[in-house]
């Protein structure tokens, strides 16, 4: 699937990172747009609609951080992928990128074929859950939210429903991080509790069906699907 078409957004304060991120993205085929700060990234964003956001973490006035988490909060943006580019490598500040909903987070220097990799494969991604609302194909595993069936390696394989809705959430938006509280208010509802210990017990019940590859854990934030 073809994804270079794309439009990407570029968020960063140092203009010559943007001209060379800009420079490599357009030769393969991305249209790109930028902004210099925060609040003009939040607003070229809800004007231009871009398929993938690049954020930046230490800018002026609104950083990388609070500006996803204000994009996230924006109902259009919700399934928006936005990763972050930035040389802050430190694991709280991961953490910090994931939690308000970071799709990936990589460290500077990167080498360009390997940002743009990453890209495409995010973009693929996307493309290939949103291409069957009803059936997650990831060729090796094939969930069909409507027959409520996991097929893996070509056997259908039962799993429970709260395991069930767990993968079906996880594999919806491959790649992304889900923090524990979205967990808990996606599957289980805002009014029941559940523990830590609940949830940590039904992942691994489900890597004990589907395989442990599948499951992504990032300590402090959550968990994400691995294709």
């Amino acid at each position: 699937m073809d994804v270079s078409n794309s439009k990407i957004l570029i968020v960063d304060d140092e203009k010559d990172i943007i001209e060379f991120l800009q420079y490599n993205f357009e030769k393969e085929g991305f249209r790109v747009i930028s902004a210099l700060n925060g609040s003009t990234g939040k607003e070229l964003a809800k004007k231009e609609k871009p398929d993938l956001i690049i954020l930046d973490i230490m800018m002026p006035g609104l950083d990388g951080v609070e500006l996803c988490k204000e994009l996230r909060e924006i109902p259009e943006f919700e399934d928006t992928l936005i990763i972050f580019l930035t040389a802050r490598g430190e694991d709280y500040s991961q953490i910090a990128g994931f939690d308000v909903g970071a799709d990936d987070y990589i460290t500077k220097p990167v080498r360009p074929r390997v940002l743009i990799a990453r890209i495409k494969a995010l973009l693929k991604r996307k493309s290939k859950v949103k291409s069957d609302e009803n059936t997650i194909d990831f060729t090796s595993i094939v969930i069909n939210k409507e027959k409520r069936e996991v097929i893996l390696e070509g056997n259908s394989i039962h799993i429970p429903k709260i395991e069930f809705d767990l993968l079906v959430l996880l594999a919806t938006q491959p790649g992304k991080i889900f923090s524990r509280d979205e967990i808990y208010s996606k599957v289980w509802g805002n009014e029941v509790f559940v523990s830590d210990r609940t949830l940590d017990v039904h992942i691994r019940k489900l890597r004990e069906k589907i395989g442990k590859h599948y499951i992504k854990t990032i300590k402090g934030v959550g968990y994400g699907f691995n294709e």
